[in-house]
């Protein structure tokens, strides 16, 4: 990322004449990456492709002289006369409409992105207050940020929030997407409106195309009477994407359509229906790859990237281990209804520490969801986690016999009957069945070997 923050309180344009610099910055977000420039504390700036904008923004897209910022008692975006239009909170300005901002707002043009920044939008310091971490209904609560580079991603995630940028998650299986999308909509203005979460791995596509655009009496066989579709309802709210990679071609046009337009058409129906809603998407997949081998849209991909957050493995965020594990061991209790969460003893932590976990947030939640059935003496130790390779309580070759096992052998029971729920929910797919028990697919197969459960015959090129 490059950085234009001067250290002087006084800043030239490209016409060669000096402004005092004020507090505020504005970050350029465009295909190549980010710039931050500051902006002066009174007067105006210009935007465009012109080299004679105070702000050139190498974009096809953006009219040689875009928009213009005004600073001073208030804060103002003008659009002057663009061709593709400038957009604030999801609204289009008219030609020469002047239109207040505030610190945090993201301005659209083009296909770049301006973020408004305050000095306390570049403080990486940012937690959730005891308001935003407030129970929401239907959504988590708690959100755990003890690592620097998670803190600098949620500062990140909070400004963005203010915006209708479309927002793009990427990471592996299991790092807390789906957290990042639910914390992004209680930030938002729209938080009092909607959050429809949408798993495009999981419908057919004439049901996604149903569910997804609603369809009219008579549309197809069985459809009695006319339904609004899942983005209808969202209306004024958040759409959560999640494995957006896994769209079908037809149904990632007609999404398209939708984004741009922001109108939606129910199958079989003739008139679009206006609708404002914000997306954000989420995949592991990697969609620039998807996109050479031309199984994804390169023009979606950019509607939804309007902003792109990489979300780093939990092996990277070893600070966060130990809060996350408590917080994990009290949900389980309470779900079980237990009382107090056991604590971790020392060894245990070290345990956690050293483990690679390969099936992020999800495998860590499975592991103290076990070690909490496990443990019978308010501690939970290594043990009890069962991360040295073999299940808990299970016997390796050479072992003497167990006359009474106790809790460890009936910890091993209940985790050799979840694997084969899963196998069975997942038709025998290994691959989905690893990413359902957040573990590896190398930690399946051994876990197969280990319980004497026979493994599924291959089934395509996924197993």
């Amino acid at each position: 990322m490059v950085d234009d923050t001067r250290s002087t309180d006084l800043a030239e344009g490209p016409s060669g004449r000096r402004r005092s610099v004020g507090a505020l910055r504005l970050m350029v977000i465009h295909e190549q990456g980010a710039t931050t420039h500051p902006l002066p504390a009174a007067g105006s700036v210009t935007l465009g492709r012109a080299s004679q904008a105070d702000i050139v923004l190498d974009d096809s897209r953006v009219s040689r002289v875009h928009c213009s910022l005004f600073m001073g008692d208030s804060l103002t975006v003008t659009d002057m006369g663009s061709a593709n239009g400038t957009r604030v909170r999801g609204r289009r300005l008219s030609p020469g409409e002047t239109f207040a901002l505030r610190p945090g707002d993201v301005i659209e043009v083009g296909d770049s992105s301006l973020v408004l920044q305050s000095p306390v939008d570049l403080a990486p310091s940012w937690r959730p207050s005891a308001e935003q971490s407030g129970p929401v209904t239907g959504m988590r609560a708690q959100v755990i940020v003890d690592d620097e580079v998670m803190r600098r991603l949620h500062d990140l995630l909070a400004r963005v929030a203010q915006g209708v940028i479309s927002v793009l998650l990427l990471g592996a299986t299991g790092v807390g997407k789906e957290i990042f999308a639910e914390q992004l909509h209680r930030l938002s203005p729209r938080s009092a409106g909607p959050f429809l979460r949408l798993n495009c791995a999981a419908l057919s596509e004439s049901l996604l195309e149903s569910e997804l655009f609603g369809h009219e009496r008579g549309a197809f066989t069985g459809a009695v009477q006319a339904k609004p579709g899942l983005l209808e309802s969202a209306h004024g709210g958040t759409v959560f994407l999640d494995e957006v990679g896994e769209l079908p071609p037809m149904i990632q046009v007609k999404l398209l359509r939708v984004i741009e337009e922001r109108r939606v058409t129910r199958v079989g129906g003739l008139q679009p229906r206006a609708i404002d809603v914000r997306f954000v998407a989420a995949t592991h997949r990697d969609l620039e790859d998807l996109i050479r081998r031309e199984r994804f849209r390169q023009d979606l991909y950019f509607r939804l990237n309007g902003i792109s957050l990489l979300i780093p493995p939990l092996r990277e965020r070893p600070r966060e281990l130990p809060a996350l594990a408590a917080l994990f061991a009290a949900e389980s209790c309470a779900r079980a209804g237990l009382g107090a969460a056991p604590a971790l003893s020392s060894e245990a932590l070290e345990a956690l520490l050293a483990h690679p976990w390969p099936g992020n947030l999800r495998e860590l939640r499975n592991v103290m969801e076990r070690a909490v059935l496990l443990t019978d003496h308010g501690v939970i130790e290594p043990r009890h986690l069962g991360l040295d390779g073999a299940p808990t309580g299970t016997a390796r070759p050479g072992d003497a016999p167990v006359a009474d096992a106790g809790p460890r052998a009936e910890g091993s029971e209940l985790e050799r009957r979840r694997i084969i729920e899963a196998l069975e929910q997942c038709a025998g797919n290994q691959t989905r069945t690893a990413e359902a028990l957040g573990i590896s697919r190398r930690t399946l197969v051994t876990r197969l070997t280990q319980f004497q459960i026979a493994r599924p015959r291959k089934r395509g090129s996924d197993d």
